[in-house]
């Protein structure tokens, strides 16, 4: 057994986010961790790693197992270099080189017997340098580089200038190197595109170790894990095999519930009315009070409150003019250019889904055509009549603000219970609403962000990522109402099966960037 965790309760102020939890992980086991959001994946994942301590319960790891893993949040240190991160997966090595490095300074002053088991321990040190490819090291980091496409952005490059999806693939790229006997994945495919989703995929199922993995990417879910444990009211279960698989079973496990509940119910009902009819006249008290005992002695039922399902509706403003904007000679960048010269338009009632690698500038095409930075060179026209959405990809800083102000901050002639009701149709509880942003998972904070952008009347859409972190109900309903939006939609994905339905065109931006 690698970790066992037993009784595991945990919460933040009154909410409770696991009541008594316990999981055990085996070796060789490929774990799909699941649940909406919100329900504690990410805490789970602290807890287990130590970076958060539970309010009650034991998490026991295996003795000497090392453990890899991959936050959403993690921050890298300004000034060291792209390939300074990866170098470091082989910290331990180092260490190891510079020990064996003291021992030969030594051995000029050491007597025959210190010289024996001196020349003892360079070997082990030695063999083990050898055995995890230390004298190889710059060929891996290379190799490693290529596959995740980080080459083409130089490995002497500052780690603190790079975008979302760079900044994950190079900490999943140095995960992998450090080949750990378990992996830790929370949410790694989210800023990754399609190729680089391919070659994950590879990786993980000829991965003979144990990993646990959060992922809203159904797709990616059924091709590399085996066991799925669901997260859901406090509770961990767990089901063997795929995510498809878990669906169906659970199906079924909620029908059998509900029959069950409607079958007690009604006999509760009868057993309460019998009693009441009964229990006064002397002639059947016995007969009343051994009901009443059966209905005190009764289990009941209880179903789980139905999470609150997101609706999203967007509110559209009057028609725009037909251009929406066009480019001429458009070079996108910031201090070099990012892209060749780039001619295009795109007109009212278009759909179109930006794709492409990470870091080849979509982000930056996007807030060059919102005018939000500067083109490099070249310029955009925009259209007229323009009411703009614009959904960010991921907001920095410490957002001190609880939901309700943040909603606040932008419809001010709203009353609490507008703003209320306008979160919770996002699908965030009460709990949440009353939480402050930053306490909230990735997924809450994208709803509250949406929650903004629905509400606002509009008649183009600029979507940046809009479906990382958002769980499976949120991302069904988020694409029913954008094949439903009448206006103009510019949309940044990496998931095929969520923009086939929607767009209109595909524009693959590798085609102009100049760093592929």
């Amino acid at each position: 057994m690698i970790l066992n965790v037993k009784d595991l309760s945990h919460g933040f102020g009154d909410r409770a986010i696991f009541s008594h939890v316990s999981f055990r992980l085996l070796k060789g086991e490929h774990i799909g961790l699941v649940g909406a959001n919100g329900e504690g994946k990410s805490t789970f994942m602290n807890i287990v790693t130590g970076h958060l301590m539970p309010d009650e319960g034991t998490v026991e790891w295996a003795k000497n197992v090392r453990v890899g893993y991959l936050d959403q949040h993690t921050a890298l240190e300004k000034g060291m270099t792209i390939r300074d991160v990866l170098k470091s997966a082989y910290g331990y090595l180092f260490d190891m080189e510079e020990k064996m490095n003291t021992i030969c300074d030594k051995m000029g002053e050491a007597d025959e017997d210190t010289m024996a088991s001196m020349l003892e321990e360079l070997g082990t040190i030695q063999d083990l340098l050898t055995q995890h490819d230390f004298y190889m090291i710059d060929a891996k980091v290379d190799e490693i580089a290529r596959a995740f496409g980080i080459d083409a952005i130089g490995l002497d490059r500052d780690v603190t200038d790079l975008s979302g999806g760079q900044r994950t693939k190079i900490l999943l790229a140095k995960l992998l190197l450090e080949k750990p006997d378990i992996l830790l994945l929370d949410e790694p495919t989210n800023y990754l595109d399609e190729q680089h989703i391919a070659w994950l995929t590879r990786y993980l199922n000829d991965y003979e170790s144990a990993f646990i993995l959060i992922s809203h990417d159904i797709p990616f879910l059924n091709s590399v894990v085996n066991l799925i444990y669901h997260m859901e009211n406090q509770e961990l279960n767990r089901y063997v095999g795929d995510y498809d698989h878990f669906q169906e079973v659970y199906a079924v496990k909620k029908a059998q519930l509900e029959a069950a509940y409607n079958k007690q119910q009604q006999e509760i009902s009868e057993l309460k009315d019998f009693v009441a009819r009964n229990k006064a006249r002397v002639a059947t008290r016995n007969m009343a009070m051994s009901r009443q005992k059966k209905l005190d002695k009764m289990d009941v039922i209880e179903l789980a409150r139905e999470k609150p399902k997101p609706e999203f509706n967007f509110k559209q403003a009057r028609a725009s003019g037909k251009l929406i904007f066009e480019t001429s000679d458009l070079v996108i960048g910031y201090d070099e250019p990012l892209s060749r010269p780039i001619n295009v338009r795109m007109e009212r009632g278009e759909k179109i889904a930006l794709i492409g690698a990470n870091g080849i500038g979509k982000t930056t095409l996007l807030k060059s055509i919102l005018g939000l930075i500067p083109a490099y060179s070249g310029k955009v026209t925009l259209g007229d009549y323009l009411y703009k959405g614009y959904f960010e990809q991921e907001v920095k800083g410490d957002n001190r603000t609880t939901c309700i102000e943040e909603i606040w901050n932008d419809f001010q002639s709203w009353t609490q219970y507008e703003v209320r009701s306008a979160l919770a149709k996002c699908g965030l509880t009460t709990k949440h609403i009353e939480s402050q942003v930053r306490v909230l998972s990735g997924g809450e904070q994208a709803k509250v962000r949406l929650c903004k952008i629905i509400n606002t009347e509009t008649n183009v859409l600029l979507l940046d990522e809009p479906t990382n972190h958002l769980d499976a109900d949120a991302k069904d309903e988020l694409k029913r109402a954008l094949k439903e939006y009448k206006g103009t939609i510019l949309l940044i994905c990496h998931e095929p099966e969520f923009y086939q339905d929607i767009v209109t065109s595909v524009w693959d931006c590798s085609e102009w960037a100049t760093k592929l």
